[in-house]
């Protein structure tokens, strides 16, 4: 297969309440803005100038788990360290979490992250591929991720 993900696009509520999380508190630097009428966007990245992830305010409501589309937005880190310090950054920002801090993609994983809500409510997930041995794992055989 030849294709790749370039970016996710988010609609959200209040574009200043998420560029305020996902720029100032995950760290993604704003690479445009725009507005059309009354609806606004912003595209970030990681300095580059390919998006990772663009913004669009255009929601009327918060995120709704139980609709089609979207389950949750997972993001990778160098390191379980680099985990932990998004989630005291998230939990000084007063971010709701899933989970209680590192958890096991499933029991016995290397894999894991942590799990938490963007303020629409959307699902995300800051994970690494090793170094989270030992962590608890929420659900016996579901993968973590699944249902939270």
């Amino acid at each position: 297969m030849t294709l790749r993900t370039a970016h996710t696009g988010l609609n959200v509520t209040d574009l200043d309440r998420s560029l305020a999380f996902y720029r100032d508190v995950l760290g993604f630097a704003l690479l445009a803005e725009g507005k059309e009428g009354d609806r606004r966007y912003a595209f970030l990245g990681e300095g580059g100038e390919m998006p990772v992830l663009t913004l669009w305010q255009q929601a009327q409501g918060p995120y709704d788990r139980g609709r089609a589309g979207l389950h949750h937005l997972a993001f990778t880190a160098d390191s379980v360290d680099r985990v932990r310090e998004y989630e005291t950054a998230l939990r000084a920002a007063g971010v709701e979490f899933a989970y209680e801090g590192v958890v096991a993609h499933r029991e016995g994983s290397p894999s894991g992250g942590i799990f938490f809500h963007d303020p629409d409510g959307t699902r995300l997930e800051i994970s690494v591929p090793h170094g989270a041995q030992g962590a608890p794992a929420p659900h016996d055989s579901a993968p973590t991720c699944g249902f939270f």
